[in-house]
């Protein structure tokens, strides 16, 4: 999804900034720090979500908000509470309230993307998205996204282990490439392994167990990015 900040903070910006970049599903189409130059964006560019601050000078982020004759979703982001009820008559998919961190920035987000897949995914391309084909052994295999529990790299091969498999599908891919083809609750936890978060049962020590004896690290690199989305999940 393109969004677009609006905040006339630079620190509180260059955070948020910060934060969406981190968010796989997200395209920062430009940041602002007032109504004016937000006009100009959107006058010449389509965006899909908006982080709104809500006191700016000239024009508060309601009043532009309201001033949209077809707005898209928008994230009210504020220090002022008193706010909160005027946003939500707007639609707002969300409030973040400052200083708020990368987890209630990405549970937030996470609420935008399922509205506007549930808008623009029709049955079909919703079909077609549950799965991807690779090469292996000389022939093509169906894989069902959905069926993964993780991915191991291994220099110019990709090792894909799923639920319904005895053994890994071996093809010849790289994980950046088959990162970019999955859904966002698959996350980069080392840099040999790609993970679906939502078949993670049990965590120790950094480690994320699948079954009796794998064990899949954590690295220190993609350490901060794994919590943050454990607690956003509320699972800690």
């Amino acid at each position: 999804m393109k969004c677009l900040i609006i905040d006339d903070e630079p620190l509180a910006l260059a955070q948020l900034e910060g934060y969406i970049d981190r968010i796989p599903f997200l395209t920062r189409t430009a940041s602002c720090q007032n109504a004016i130059q937000a006009s100009e964006v959107l006058a010449h560019s389509q965006v899909d979500l908006i982080f709104a601050d809500i006191n700016m000078p000239d024009m508060n982020g309601v009043d532009f908000i309201r001033s949209l004759v077809h707005p898209p979703m928008v994230i009210f982001t504020t220090a002022y509470t008193e706010y909160a009820i005027e946003g939500f008559r707007l639609n707002a998919i969300d409030y973040l309230t400052k200083p708020f961190g990368f987890a209630e920035c990405l549970k937030a987000a996470e609420k935008a993307r399922k509205i506007y897949e549930m808008n623009h995914n029709s049955p079909k391309e919703e079909e077609e998205g549950q799965t991807l084909f690779v090469k292996s052994e000389y022939k093509m295999v169906r894989i069902e996204k959905e069926k993964i529990l993780y991915i191991e790299g291994m220099s110019e091969y990709v090792c894909i282990y799923l639920e319904d498999r005895p053994k890994p599908v071996i093809t010849l891919n790289s994980l950046q490439k088959l990162s970019s083809l999955l859904p966002s609750h698959f996350m980069r936890v080392h840099r040999s392994y790609i993970v679906n978060l939502k078949k993670i049962r049990e965590i120790s020590r950094f480690r994320i167990l699948f079954g009796k004896d794998v064990y899949i690290p954590i690295s220190e690199n993609y350490r901060e990015q794994f919590m943050e989305y454990i607690h956003s999940q509320g699972l800690l």
